[in-house]
């Protein structure tokens, strides 16, 4: 059986931002919703305060758009 944090130890690390408690923290991938849910409803009432940094959001929203061709060619 494969111990999946010894995975995530080796897999990408998603930086999480708190505006409110003005932290950032790197979440495993596979952990990334569970992470943002416990913040929140631990320290802010279940509020979506934390969430994936904005700027890695957007450029994920970016690659998968071009992926899909949502884009356009710029060729």
């Amino acid at each position: 059986m494969t111990n999946t944090s010894d995975s995530d130890e080796d897999g990408p690390r998603v930086p999480v931002v708190c505006s409110a408690c003005e932290t950032t923290s790197r979440v495993p991938l596979s952990d990334v919703a569970d992470a943002i849910d416990r913040h929140n409803e631990q320290l802010h009432d279940g509020d979506d305060i934390a969430e994936v940094d904005p700027d890695v959001a957007d450029r994920i929203a970016d690659l998968i758009a071009t992926d899909l061709g949502l884009l356009g060619d710029d060729t």
